[in-house]
């Protein structure tokens, strides 16, 4: 595990482990964001559930979490594309004491919409939002049961106004960070946090799936931190000086001048139209 930026101050850490309990679920942990939020809960000595679709990568990060921060892990492969895997997951956690969901799965497409594939833009609408809902019910009603816990739910800078040639994507966060603004006051009388994590263009395996070529961007590891850090205190967190420096940029602005800034920016990123397969 990647010491620095990964590791949390002694004190967030403390404050999860004791609000949150010994367990955490994170999806899409194979990779990027979820690899990160993944290396942050270890470090601050909280077991991981690990799941995403690419076993021997899972195995190969319980193996060093394990190792290197001293905490259980239990792996759980999963398609989030596949109703009948996300049951499974939910499933296969019921004997352990869960009190954090990380939902980080997810995957991108770019690129004219008429060009697009439907069994594409569908499965990242299973992906981006009917398996977040989905775990997200399942758990918060664990959560309540318990008497509180936390739900870290990805958005993106591309939730606050329509993307042209990400319209499909953009539209899916924009699901992603309205439930997370509905859910975080209804469910904070019984005890659990909610918060919507929306970073910036991110260096991770997202770009090659979603057909991207990204220009400024922030590694992985500039969203697991913060982004727990905030989870009790906001509702929603722009990790990383970049994201910060883009909703600066975007104060004031309508959102119909957003959405004409972001698809000259998308237009920049995409070549012609290469359609990602669900990602983990």
């Amino acid at each position: 595990m990647t010491p620095g930026p990964r590791k949390l101050p002694s004190a967030t850490a403390c404050r999860l482990r004791e609000r949150y309990g010994p367990w955490a679920l994170v999806t899409g942990a194979s990779d990027g964001i979820g690899r990160d939020i993944a290396e942050c809960l270890a470090a601050a000595g909280v077991n991981l559930v690990l799941s995403a679709r690419r076993v021997p990568a899972l195995e190969a990060l319980a193996r060093q979490l394990e190792e290197t921060a001293g905490i259980e892990t239990r792996v759980i492969p999963a398609d989030m594309a596949v109703p009948a895997d996300v049951e499974t997951l939910v499933l296969g956690c019921t004997d352990l004491d869960i009190g954090l969901l990380a939902a980080c799965a997810g995957f991108g497409t770019s690129g004219a919409f008429l060009e697009s594939e439907a069994v594409s833009e569908t499965a990242m609408v299973d992906v981006n939002c009917r398996a977040v809902l989905t775990l997200t019910r399942a758990f918060a009603g664990q959560f309540a049961a318990r008497g509180g816990g936390g739900i870290v739910l990805m958005s993106s800078l591309f939730a606050f106004q329509g993307v042209p040639r990400a319209a499909n994507y953009a539209a899916t966060k924009a699901y992603i960070q309205c439930l997370a603004e509905g859910l975080r006051p209804e469910l904070a009388p019984h005890g659990i946090d909610v918060i919507a994590s929306a970073p910036g263009p991110i260096r991770s395996g997202f770009a090659a799936r979603a057909g991207m070529v990204m220009g400024l961007s922030q590694p992985a590891s500039a969203v697991g931190r913060e982004t727990l850090s905030r989870l009790g205190r906001r509702g929603t967190v722009r990790p990383g000086w970049l994201s910060k420096l883009l909703e600066t940029l975007f104060i004031g602005q309508p959102r119909r001048m957003r959405s004409w800034i972001l698809a000259r920016v998308v237009a920049g990123m995409t070549p012609p139209r290469r359609v990602a397969g669900p990602g983990d």
